[in-house]
């Protein structure tokens, strides 16, 4: 049996979890939802559910860790909030020691998402006039939150402040449009089918990003095919016209989202997909520079753990027999946090580490140490994978995933002369 929700008491259990928008999702159309820090979910849809269910041991590190499936309703209250909460599927009351849910927001909690924007509710403590009042501003919120969502498309490289109050972390949730893009669509879709459905199972996975102050998250599009074999000639048509417009056909890679933190003027940049599918060869390996510079400086020290990661998936991918990961992504993570300045003239002990390569030329009398820099990456994404376990499928495929290895292959080398040209 799946496990499922974790350690809550029965009361908060039966109650559900209020899921809010992952706000480091930077890319795909599916709604990815937080479950708590450490967890997301996102629509459960068979193919990938048996992926996870049957990874290959060897894969299991390049992958977000599997926590089982729960199922989520759509739920409106009298003052038109709408909310998704999660319960646990049937059954699955005897798996509650599996996940860890000590920071969950249960429905009985506050903080509710509505189909525009947050809104808190203090239920009778605050007066009808506070909340006339509040209803009036997060309206005119919400406009301006709508017009955001129509230019998002128009505007493919946006920067926003990340410093206005508070610390970088609480105000990034308030600056990815598309995260908010897809958490909308999702609202949107689930009301529209409410009449006839309000049970949906979402799939539990591994948050990436839960272990970095600031993520900075790169979001590439694996392969030189992205259609499955059950794809319509419709959407048959429309993918291949994609990635022959894109460096996908070309490359074998191509940008489909980012998000980069800018030290220098303390803004979060965001790259979207639409601007990554125009991109030529060269504009993508300049892509890739910026997801490495942080506004001030070229973060160099990422470039040999970001390439050793690469080249071990690559290692791993060629030896799965029959594997194809059309339409999969792949992350690249890492901490976009300041690194610590140390002034030049400082005791010769303070300098020991320091590494001249990640020195700022603009910086003068500084350079910088790096604190102990964590890269991620990992394959995300398999709703249109297949392989020869996957009975039901008609067509079978022989040997490796050639396209998303090319893929790989072209990456690496790419950040290989972005290393190499930085260094001369």
């Amino acid at each position: 049996m799946s496990p499922a929700f974790g350690a809550m008491e029965v009361e908060h259990y039966s109650k559900g979890v209020l899921l809010e928008p992952f706000v480091h999702q930077v890319g795909g159309h599916s709604c990815v939802l937080r479950f708590n820090d450490k967890t997301i979910c996102k629509p459960l849809i068979q193919r990938e559910h048996q992926f996870y269910e049957t990874l290959p041991t060897e894969m299991r590190k390049f992958t977000p860790q599997y926590e089982g499936v729960v199922s989520v309703s759509f739920e409106e209250d009298e003052d038109g909030n709408l909310c998704l909460i999660a319960y646990p599927l049937n059954g699955d009351h005897d798996n509650l020691e599996s996940l860890d849910n000590s920071d969950c927001e249960t429905k009985n909690k506050l903080l509710r998402w509505t189909s525009k924007k947050t809104v808190l509710l203090e239920n009778e403590k605050v007066s009808k006039e506070w909340v006339r009042q509040h209803r009036k501003e997060e309206k005119m919120k919400s406009h301006k939150l709508e017009e955001e969502f129509d230019w998002l498309k128009k505007s493919e490289v946006m920067y926003y402040s990340a410093e206005k109050k508070g610390n970088v972390s609480s105000q990034i949730k308030h600056h990815n449009p598309w995260s908010m893009k897809c958490h909308q669509q999702q609202l949107q879709r689930m009301k529209e089918n409410a009449k006839h459905r309000n049970q949906y199972k979402f799939i539990l996975l591994e948050n990436l990003t839960s272990r970095y102050e600031v993520p900075c998250v790169l979001d590439l599009k694996m392969g030189t095919r992205q259609h499955g074999d059950d794809a319509s000639e419709e959407k048959k048509a429309h993918q291949i016209r994609k990635c022959q417009q894109s460096t996908s056909a070309i490359i074998g890679v191509r940008v489909c989202g980012m998000q980069v933190y800018q030290t220098g003027t303390a803004q979060l940049m965001f790259m979207n997909k639409y601007h990554g599918r125009k991109l030529s060869v060269q504009g993508f390996k300049e892509a890739l520079y910026q997801f490495f510079h942080n506004g001030k400086y070229l973060r160099r020290e990422l470039f040999e753990p970001v390439i050793k990661k690469l080249t071990e998936l690559k290692s791993v991918l060629e030896k799965q027999e029959s594997y194809r990961f059309y339409s999969s992504s792949l992350l690249i993570i890492y901490d976009g946090k300041e690194r610590q300045e140390v002034a030049v003239d400082s005791d010769p002990e303070d300098l020991e580490d320091l590494s001249e390569e990640s020195s700022d030329e603009s910086a003068g009398a500084y350079a910088y140490k790096p604190t102990a820099s964590t890269v991620d990456v990992r394959m995300i994404d398999f709703a249109h994978t297949t392989c020869k376990y996957y009975g039901e499928d008609s067509v079978v495929h022989e040997g490796q995933d050639t396209g998303y290895v090319f893929g790989l292959q072209n990456l690496i080398d790419i950040i290989k002369e972005i290393r190499d040209e930085s260094s001369e």
